[in-house]
């Protein structure tokens, strides 16, 4: 699909905009377009894109609010959200999607340009961070932050990624201003300069990590959870269009609330629909999407992750890509709470589903759960030619990835998978006796 990218990264925003007439809102009275951005291959947004888009929820909604008018949509795909803010604040999008550090500047950008736009909804979020994850290539001899001490990191300045980079590294004594070299790139150049040798290591967001280990062009150096900080996507939408169509805002919401529960309710099929959409492969995007995935997708806007949001703006200052953002002035739950009336309460409590190792046979409509890696590691040795896709969480993390990339550890008679070298190497420290070993010998014991 055609991109209608107006800038190519967050620190492009900060730049003055043309002046632009006109809104994303056109018709005669009587037919209505509303504009929606959203970001096809970033697929924990995917209950307000692709996956919404796909299943047409959103204009059925539309056609029963039987108002007097026809409704349009015209949905405009982009590789990140930095484009989308500069069309939002241009009058040219009224809703869009993105991650949490983009989402900050939006409200920032919104409120300095005097077109200030609202977080209305969560898609997808994950309570420590894993959404984001730092790669290097499968050759590659780095095996912690402290080995990126000059060398090249590519990332998207401004991203969720960026912050998680920034945040790893100062916690691992490093400066990411002066200590690496940061490339500002969009993830699929950070990608092309991974493979080429131009960049050492990639921290990028769902889905490039995932979908470059199951290519085998990249291994994990840093799992994001490791912050245990909570990152997400989210929902925002210029002020002036929720005040003027809350009715369209309110149908847009309800129908994220109904791809989000296909999406609980049918995960393989969800992740199909999203493969054939965005040419990812399906095994990636259940990675991120499925029962127990990575992501975890509800609309409410949940306090912790208002915390995070408030917890981020330090990142973005320092980077000078904002200044001070009014967070409680930017969230606004009213229109969610509206479309979703009763439920709202129960969405707002609702918590992950536990991390569990999982399989997804060839030909499989459905996947099964395993009690622990080790047996789902023997289930694997039995039926290795009709394995479609194996799944292990972080034994400390809870990160799920997969089985064949992750690190593994023999301890006493547990076998326990690792995202991260880091992590795997931080258990065997703490647990005598304890070693890393293959995938194969892992398969081999659980044999």
């Amino acid at each position: 699909m055609k991109h209608k990218a107006v800038a190519t990264s967050a620190a492009l925003l900060l730049l003055p905009l043309t002046a632009c007439g006109g809104t994303a809102e056109a018709g005669d009275g009587s037919t209505i377009t509303v504009t929606v951005g959203y970001q096809s291959k970033t697929i924990n947004t995917v209950t307000a894109g692709t996956l919404l888009r796909s299943l047409g929820y959103f204009e059925k909604q539309l056609n029963a609010l039987h108002d007097g008018h026809t409704y349009k949509v015209d949905w405009q795909d982009y590789a990140t959200g930095a484009p989308i803010t500069a069309q939002m604040t241009a009058g040219k999008i009224d809703i869009g999607s993105m991650g949490d550090f983009p989402l900050l500047i939006n409200a920032a950008r919104g409120k300095q340009l005097g077109k200030p736009t609202r977080l209305v909804s969560v898609t997808g979020y994950n309570l420590r961070g894993g959404l984001n994850t730092i790669v290097t290539s499968p050759g590659s001899k780095l095996g912690s932050l402290d080995d990126l001490r000059g060398k090249k990191v590519s990332t998207s300045v401004g991203s969720a990624a960026d912050g998680t980079l920034v945040r790893a590294l100062q916690r691992a004594g490093l400066d990411p201003d002066q200590d690496i070299e940061k490339l500002n790139q969009q993830p699929a150049v950070g990608a092309s300069a991974l493979a080429a040798g131009s960049a050492d290591a990639l921290s990028q967001f769902v889905a490039w990590p995932g979908l470059l280990a199951f290519q085998g062009k990249a291994k994990v150096l840093y799992d994001g959870a490791q912050l245990n900080l909570p990152t997400f996507h989210g929902v925002t939408a210029r002020e002036d269009f929720a005040q003027k169509r809350p009715a369209v805002l309110e149908a847009f919401l309800k129908a994220q609330a109904e791809a989000t529960d296909y999406l609980a309710e049918h995960p393989v099929a969800a992740a199909e629909k999203v493969a054939r959409a965005t040419s990812l492969p399906a095994e990636v995007v259940y990675l991120y999407n499925g029962a127990h995935g990575i992501a975890t997708f509800d609309p409410a806007i949940k306090p912790p992750l208002v915390s995070a949001l408030k917890e981020d703006v330090s990142v973005l200052k320092s980077a000078k890509l904002t200044g001070d953002v009014d967070v409680d002035a930017f969230v606004d739950d009213q229109y969610v709470k509206k479309a979703l009336g009763p439920t709202y309460a129960k969405r707002l409590a609702a918590t992950p589903a536990p991390a569990a190792s999982e399989i997804w046979p060839k030909g499989a409509t459905t996947t099964r759960t395993f009690k622990s890696p080790a047996e789902l590691l023997s289930y694997v040795g039995k039926h290795r030619s009709g394995i479609r896709a194996a799944y292990v969480p972080d034994a400390t993390t809870g990160t799920l990835w997969f089985a064949d990339q992750a690190i593994w550890v023999t301890d006493g008679d547990q076998l326990l998978p690792f995202v991260a070298p880091s992590t795997a190497q931080a258990y065997v420290a703490e647990h005598g006796g304890a070693r890393v070993i293959t995938y194969a010998d892992a398969l081999e014991r659980a044999s």
